[in-house]
């Protein structure tokens, strides 16, 4: 699970954060920038084919299992993607934009892959465990290519950066070669309505039958809703702006990805212990209100041009805040997911997280170039607003959710 977590990682900065300031030193404008690095929205979107994950086989991976298999070809995938991606470059921006899209899409099918051989692999009292592993692999990846890549660039072109990231791939794909495929019983559908039936539609109808159309319906827009406030600043505008205020690519690596990887850790496991004690409603609303706070931060950052140590303050508590939401998010939407659907249900639960400020971070370049940054930050901190209005009207309906996380906390 840790070098799964290091999979799914990996790509995530180089289709994002880390793939803007390539652009932004090959002359692309802010809002190309922002629009070419929201090539992660698919991770946004994989609710709409992780459904086949779970009821097909890859042909020439099924002696790997339907989990190992789906993983491999995404692993294989997301090495190819890169190397395009150093082929080419952002001097012959459509084929580089097409690889960046393609490399997205394979990690975000990684993304659905792992999730289900965790949840398969070993039972709910081990989950814990196995998802506090996958962390630590995954932000170990963002260090990896978040600080270090940033300060590769310093000293070798970006292409060569590129390159040396597709190598650390064959890692993973060791280890999932060497791991065991889950063992779990499918219903084989006779017909392609039946398969549609089983893949699709139950697990959707599952979660209104559960909890009832208005409150599956509020919970859902609650869920498109509340981390917005984040998810704004995760695209390519955060890149351009800490250039922007004078920092150079080593120090912004070292304190944003490398050092601020490790506090998110702190905040994790703040997180867990917060949930174990008082269940998950109120350290979630807790810290859906301090880390849309945070966001604030970085107006007070734009009077500081250069300044090290007020960088530093507001990536810890950024970075702590994002961390303890992370875990809360996670043991809530763990808490509504049907076992029997849990893959695809998972996917479309994280997959709503993600998209509304994704869809944000589209026009964030925009919103900058007609106004500032300032206001961009202070309309990402505004927008935590209605999901925390909806979720005191929801508070009485997530009653159960508090007792099943803790459980699940203290397993872990």
């Amino acid at each position: 699970m840790f070098f799964f977590g290091f999979s799914s990682g990996l790509p995530f900065l180089l289709v994002a954060g880390t793939l803007a300031y390539w652009l932004k030193e090959n002359g692309i404008v802010l809002k190309e920038i922002t629009v070419i690095a929201s090539a992660g929205m698919t991770y946004a979107l994989k609710f709409l084919w992780a459904p086949l994950l779970d009821q097909t086989q890859v042909p020439g991976f099924r002696r790997l299992g339907l989990r190992r298999g789906w993983l491999l070809l995404a692993q294989v995938a997301v090495v190819a993607g890169l190397l395009v991606m150093a082929m080419f470059t952002p001097s012959q921006l459509m084929p580089f934009v097409v690889a960046t899209v393609f490399v997205a899409f394979a990690g975000a099918t990684q993304d659905i892959a792992v999730d289900a051989y965790r949840i398969e692999i070993a039972p709910p009292a081990a989950q814990g465990a196995l998802v506090a592993t996958y962390s630590l692999g995954y932000r170990i990846a963002l260090i990896v290519t978040g600080a270090l890549a940033l300060a590769m660039a310093d000293h070798m072109p970006w292409a060569t950066v590129y390159l040396c990231m597709a190598a650390l791939m064959l890692l993973p794909i060791g280890a999932n070669l060497m791991s065991r495929e889950p063992e779990s019983y499918r219903e084989s559908p006779a017909t392609w309505r039946e398969a549609m039936r089983i893949g699709v539609i139950d697990p959707f109808v599952d979660f209104f039958r559960r909890y009832g159309a208005q409150t599956a319906l509020l919970t859902l827009l609650f869920i498109l809703l509340f981390k917005v406030p984040e998810q704004a600043l995760v695209g390519g505008i955060m890149s351009p702006f800490y250039l922007s205020m004078g920092f150079a690519k080593t120090q912004i690596g070292a304190i944003t990805k490398l050092y601020g990887t490790w506090v998110g850790i702190a905040g994790v496991f703040a997180g867990g212990m917060a949930i174990a004690r008082w269940g998950v409603r109120l350290p979630l609303l807790l810290s859906i209100v301090v880390c849309a706070s945070c966001n604030l931060l970085y107006v007070w950052l734009t009077r500081h041009h250069g300044d090290l140590g007020a960088l530093t303050l507001v990536i810890s508590a950024e970075n702590f805040s994002l961390g303890f939401l992370g875990t809360a998010a996670v043991a809530f939407l763990s808490s509504l997911v049907n076992r029997q659907h849990t893959a695809t249900q998972y996917a479309l639960l994280s997959s709503m997280v993600n998209l509304p400020g994704k869809v944000l971070g589209v026009f964030a370049g925009r919103i900058v170039e007609a106004t500032n940054y300032s206001t961009y930050f202070i309309i990402a901190t505004i927008a935590v607003l209605p999901a925390t209005l909806l979720f005191l009207y929801l508070w009485p309906r997530f009653r159960s959710a508090d007792a099943g996380a803790a459980k699940a906390a203290q397993a872990g």
